[in-house]
């Protein structure tokens, strides 16, 4: 490694470059970035501002030509901005805000008293072919970039980081054995391009001058979506988009498999507020969960492979949350399901322990 005119040599098992949207790592491996860019050049400012009371609230701003977001940061009355910048001014070297908050104030009506800091960028929607080669990992904005429609960028990357970092840890640990890796890319990658071209199809209805998007934002955003947005089911669901907790590796993955009541291999493991069943996925290990009474040939199993076993009751919140009675679900040490059992089968999950776990020392 070179770096100020200093040189060393490293070994390492694993290399992951999260090292951005302009990333060494994945140009020096050769892999393919497709893509586009989006004429359109934004803006982003840290900010303390006054005017609008929306000091827990998210606000956007959406017209035919432009459109800006704001949102709390921090502390109390700092402020988040993002917009695209007035086309008269796109093509100016060195702007600054100071040149932006004319329509700052027309369009969200607030007063900016102190700018920490502020940027322009070009965004761009694109996804890398491959986000392995061998034991070199890509992972966040090195594998994939959006427009900020929908506010998914950290959120994707830290779940990039959280999927190969469990994954590493148990096959470096001997816990699981390397072929997991493989479900890396697969997981990911998929859900990398689901997301790029949902964002993409938000950002051209902001932005577009067509009929289709000013029908969107002059109709439905306007008095369709606060109509919506007052039923529980409605904000549930829109709940689970922004959080990410509606995210599956059903068909993306060749760890996942099966499925008992509505809960399925590679859906994320349901919370059952009555008995706290996330507790236990603390200990970020490989474990078993039944909702009700466990064989003993299975718990004897599980025992054998040193997987530890969970055992709730399937009461009507289990039941409501999809959980089926006397059901086995293996679950991995990122909360996702591996292998859901409608009856529970020790032969069975012990083919899929041989498949994917390290058998322990004896």
């Amino acid at each position: 490694m070179r770096k100020g005119g200093a040189e060393e040599t490293c070994e390492f098992a694993y290399i992951c470059g999260c090292d951005g949207a302009h990333s060494t790592v994945r140009q020096n491996l050769g892999l393919g970035f497709p893509g586009g860019t989006y004429e359109q050049l934004f803006y982003v400012a840290d900010a303390q501002a006054e005017g609008l009371a929306f000091d827990e609230a998210v606000n956007a701003c959406i017209s035919r030509d432009s459109f800006i977001v704001a949102f709390p940061v921090r502390s109390s009355g700092m402020f988040r901005l993002i917009g695209i910048v007035p086309q008269n001014l796109a093509g100016r070297d060195g702007l600054t805000f100071e040149e932006i908050r004319p329509y700052v104030k027309k369009q969200i009506n607030v007063d900016v008293s102190r700018v920490n800091w502020f940027s322009t960028y070009r965004v761009h929607h694109r996804v890398a072919d491959h986000f392995r080669q061998g034991r070199i990992f890509i992972a966040g904005d090195a594998g994939h970039i959006h427009s900020p429609a929908g506010g998914q960028g950290m959120n994707t990357g830290i779940g990039d980081a959280i999927n190969l970092a469990w994954k590493l840890a148990s096959v470096i640990g001997g816990r699981t054995k390397p072929s997991v890796l493989d479900t890396y890319e697969s997981e990911r990658v998929a859900y990398a391009r689901t997301l790029v071209a949902t964002t993409d199809r938000l950002f051209q209805l902001a932005v577009s001058t067509g009929m289709q998007a000013r029908l969107a934002r002059d109709i439905f955003l306007r008095y369709v979506a606060p109509v919506l947005l007052r039923f529980r089911a409605v904000r549930t669901v829109q709940f689970r988009l922004v959080s990410q907790t509606r995210i599956h590796y059903r068909d993306s993955s060749a760890l996942s498999s099966g499925t008992a009541g509505k809960v399925s291999g590679g859906d994320r493991l349901p919370w059952v507020p009555s008995q706290d069943n996330f507790q236990p996925l603390n200990s970020l290990n490989w474990q078993l969960h039944v909702y009700g009474a466990i064989s003993g040939a299975l718990h004897d199993l599980a025992n054998r492979w040193n997987v530890p076993v969970h055992s709730f009751s399937c009461d009507k919140k289990a039941h409501s949350a999809g959980l089926m009675q006397n059901a086995a679900y293996l679950v991995r040490p990122d909360g996702h399901i591996a292998l859901a059992q409608a009856e529970q089968d020790p032969r069975q999950m012990e083919k899929y322990f041989s498949q994917w776990l390290c058998p322990p020392a004896s």
